[in-house]
């Protein structure tokens, strides 16, 4: 079970490796001295001989055991440290496909999964590298020297050993053929598990408010017991597969006993010779016999590479060399479907001016979001053009295209570490002076000055912050990074007043030197905007400044007309409250 594209991930590795072989061989050479000289003062006890062999045994004893333990110990590190370097390589290179593959990665394969791959599908190679293919390598050298020394004791012992150790490999090759689908089913389970666990425990708030946690953990139960259920058909195979092992093993040690034990009684080898026989025949089968159980360990780590190759071999886009030459984004018959049955964007004709500040609203579902991701690139299995700056977006560089085009909406991800740490990711050679001027324009400064200020701790997604502030804090990073268009998904969505305001005082100020698209569904939020586009089922239904939607009869007044009677009736109860 040697599969050539793991090898190849070893690298300087193999070094290590062929030292760990070459150490284990040596600790084997110092046991077979030991044994040999101990079977020979045995040997010469039992036939009342001079112990001439005593000062050998001694000098064995004293000198081969410390090696054997020094060498057993240098190997294991060894085989550790291949291990750790090869799952370091396939961390990285799972990380670096995975920003290859951008911010459209999660239509080809789920974070959960990465996440999986990158962690304990990494971790099931450490026993592959650092046992499995040591003592792989090591089997082709043991049981041939083995026999050599016992061929000087008894041929005929020696050879039913050498005759016994092919069936071990025959076993584990019988083992792998039925194991290799049993483990994919087992993946499978495993990787499908901790999708649904991850995805319930980041909904769980949402699960608990609909009291649809019992439900979801019945569902969670029953996949565990999938899991469960294949996890003991795993470890029921592995301990056939040993039982079998051991049958040859100790079925073969014991043959050889017997034979030369025939032989001794028949005066055919010496005392010393049979007893030599005696030890050597549980060390033969003892190299195979630990190949054996480390197989089993490999073999859930060979599952897994499989899914990391996967991984590694997912399509990339080709690599883009058109050059952006400026902002504002055109489109022209722009049409996208996501299950390629029903189109959430028909022939969009939009306009977005280089400098100033475009509005895109309408009701829930009529393609707002969509066109924000066709904007920064994810979408890029469009029909039609859509262009920035005069080039085709699903021609451009992705790294390029978000160098220059930033979109700020309510999923804007705070990592759990200060603050200082996420701002310096928008601007990693910012000043202390910059990051608290940037803090200051968002109006979030003298809040945070009171509890450590840039050192301030955020937990995960900085939950220990308000929605506002959060808001606040990924607007600073974004001004931090200073893109020539942001896209304002929803920024303002769910925050409390003086959050939106100051949000949208900095919005309106940002429109004077950048393209700012705000998508939103509160129209008050875009009365000043140049110009409003309005989507109504994926289509452009109208376009203008307020003042000429609201002139005419359309989705556009229709809506305006809605939110004003549902914030008029909200004012009354707030007085009377």
């Amino acid at each position: 079970m040697v599969n050539s594209r793991l090898l190849s991930m070893l690298g300087r590795s193999k070094n290590a490796i062929v030292a760990c072989v070459l150490l284990r061989y040596l600790a084997l050479a110092g046991s077979v001295w030991t044994t040999v000289t101990l079977a020979r003062l045995l040997g010469q006890l039992v036939t009342s001989q001079p112990l001439a062999d005593l000062p050998g045994f001694i000098t064995a004893v004293t000198v081969a055991t410390p090696v054997r333990f020094a060498c057993l110990v240098a190997a294991n590190q060894l085989g550790h440290r291949a291990a750790r370097q090869v799952k370091s390589t396939l961390r990285r290179a799972i990380f670096a496909k995975m920003i290859r593959l951008g911010v459209s990665h999660t239509g080809t394969i789920s974070t959960a999964e990465a996440l999986q791959l990158s962690t304990e599908g990494v971790e099931q190679l450490d026993i592959y590298f650092g046992r499995y293919l040591p003592q792989l390598f090591y089997c082709l050298l043991a049981p041939m020297s083995l026999f050599a020394v016992m061929s000087f004791s008894s041929l005929q012992a020696g050879l039913t050993l050498l005759a016994c150790v092919p069936l071990i490999p025959i076993a584990i090759v019988a083992v792998q053929r039925f194991a290799k689908r049993l483990f994919h089913t087992y993946w499978g389970e495993y990787v499908g598990l901790a999708e649904r666990f991850l995805d319930n425990v980041q909904g769980l708030t949402t699960l608990k408010i609909y009291q649809a946690d019992e439900a979801r953990n019945i569902e969670m139960n029953r996949q565990a017991q999938r899991f469960r259920a294949v996890t003991m058909r795993v470890l029921t195979m592995q301990l056939n597969s040993i039982t079998v092992m051991d049958l040859v093993a100790y079925g073969g040690a014991a043959l050889g006993t017997l034979i030369a034990v025939h032989q001794l009684a028949e005066g055919d080898i010496t005392a010393g010779a049979a007893i030599t026989v005696l030890l050597l025949c549980a060390e033969f089968f003892i190299p195979l016999r630990r190949l054996g159980s480390y197989f089993h360990i490999a073999m859930n780590g060979m599952a897994s590479s499989k899914k990391i190759f996967a991984l590694l071999d997912l399509p990339e886009a080709e690599s883009k060399q058109s050059t952006l030459r400026g902002a504002g984004f055109q489109s022209r018959d722009l049409s996208y479907s996501y299950d390629g049955s029903r189109d959430v964007l028909t022939d969009v004709r939009m306009d977005i001016p280089p400098i100033g500040l475009t509005a895109i609203v309408g009701q829930s579902g009529s393609g707002k979001s969509t066109i924000a991701a066709a904007l920064t690139g994810r979408l890029t299995s469009y029909r039609g053009s859509l262009t920035v700056g005069g080039v085709e977006i699903r021609d451009m560089d992705p790294g390029q295209l978000l160098g220059s085009v930033m979109l700020i909406d309510q999923r804007s991800h705070l990592f759990a570490a200060t603050v200082r740490d996420n701002l310096l990711l928008a601007c990693p050679t910012a000043s202390d002076d910059r990051l608290i001027h940037a803090l200051d324009q968002v109006g979030l400064w003298q809040v945070l000055a009171a509890h450590g200020g840039l050192d301030a701790l955020l937990t995960e997604n900085g939950v220990n912050l308000s929605g506002g502030q959060r808001q606040r804090l990924a607007l600073c990073r974004a001004l931090l990074f200073d893109a020539q268009t942001m896209i304002f998904d929803e920024a303002t969505s769910n925050i409390d007043v003086e959050s939106e305001n100051a949000i949208m005082e900095m919005i309106h100020e940002l429109a004077r030197t950048k393209a700012i698209i705000l998508i939103c569904h509160r129209l008050a939020n875009v009365v000043t905007a140049d110009r409003i586009w309005v989507m109504d089922h994926g289509r452009v239904a109208q376009a203008g400044a307020h003042r000429e939607l609201l002139a005419v009869d359309g989705p556009y007044r229709r809506l305006w007309d809605e939110q004003y009677a549902l914030e008029q009736f909200r004012r009354p109860q707030e007085t009377l409250a």
